[in-house]
């Protein structure tokens, strides 16, 4: 059966939502907010943050940051955070987890030594802990900020034993308000812009290419239509071309002109910036409920057995 990707002359899909790491597009922006979050661990700078808009890249980086860091060099862990109501003692345990601690202590006093000792075997071995922290808005309680608090708190005297990076929605700092001192403690703080329209273009091109197309779909006028139904936001631009390259199969056109942009916006309800409704949603929740309002408790088992699935993948 012909697919687009055949009519296309493509060897993959090119617009996958999915965070491949091979799709990379390192712009301007991408670019530095990666070269500071690096310098920022390099030098255990303590707690760095990265914001941005829902679909505006924050996954991808954040999994470019962890492919970054080498081995021989760091001790690094991306942790997401799927599930607003967490308890404390919950992410303390799945930060050691993710560090090398075997069999993480009930209670927190005794988990607290163990990840001190974990903490002090890293640093002694020549190597750096660094936590990545996705989906870091939902972490929505004082209580949880204390306890990043407290492990930036860990340090010998040349420098502290862990540092974070929260990539998360602008909400992030508001949570960093409920405990001031830590919002003192950021390091580091850059947010991700929309893309201008030319590198809309370049992003464009540079999946096309990586995905084997030998010609530009695109005109130039449709190129133009695509970042401003998109608003420049990547996750709407991937959503967009997908859907056009697919109506342009099937209709046998071998140019995707600026009419047929017009045509596939509408039809997705962009309204130049992002898809209707997706920006009341929390990303990264779908899998589990957020809501605590239905009063039923978390099972923090089924939220350990997710990410352990995640990290299979």
């Amino acid at each position: 059966m012909t697919t687009y990707l055949d009519f296309f002359e493509l060897t993959t899909e090119p617009f996958s939502n999915a965070p491949v790491s091979r799709f990379y597009y390192n712009s301007v922006q991408h670019s530095q907010a990666l070269t500071r979050l690096m310098h920022a661990v390099s030098y255990m700078k303590g707690l760095s943050i990265l914001v941005g808009d829902i679909g505006a890249g924050k996954t991808t980086l954040a999994r470019r940051m962890l492919d970054s860091l080498p081995e021989a060099e760091y001790e690094a862990a991306l942790l997401v955070i799927i599930h607003s109501g967490i308890t404390a003692n919950w992410l303390l345990r799945r930060i050691a987890l993710q560090l090398g601690v075997e069999n993480p202590a009930q209670e927190k006093l005794a988990l607290l030594s163990q990840l001190y000792q974990r903490l002090l075997q890293i640093y002694e071995s020549g190597k750096k802990a660094v936590v990545l922290i996705d989906e870091a808005q939902m972490l929505e309680t004082r209580e949880l900020m204390e306890e990043f608090r407290g492990l930036l708190n860990l340090e010998v005297p040349e420098r502290k034993l862990i540092s974070f990076v929260f990539f998360g929605l602008p909400e992030i700092e508001k949570n960093l308000k409920l405990d001031p001192p830590l919002a003192q403690r950021v390091a580091f703080r850059y947010k991700l812009e929309p893309f201008t329209a030319e590198s809309t273009e370049a992003y464009i091109k540079h999946r096309l290419r990586l995905a084997g197309c030998p010609r530009l779909p695109f005109t130039p006028e449709g190129l133009l239509a695509v970042h401003q139904a998109s608003g420049g936001t990547p996750r709407v631009i991937n959503t967009l071309c997908d859907n056009a390259l697919f109506e342009a199969f099937l209709s046998r056109q071998e140019s995707i002109s600026e009419d047929l942009i017009r045509k596939v916006a509408d039809n997705l309800g962009l309204q130049g910036s992002v898809i209707p409704g997706e920006a009341a949603a929390k990303p990264a929740a779908a899998v589990m409920p957020t809501s605590r309002a239905s009063g039923s408790k978390v099972d923090l088992a089924e939220i350990d057995r997710y990410l352990e699935g995640l990290g299979k993948l």
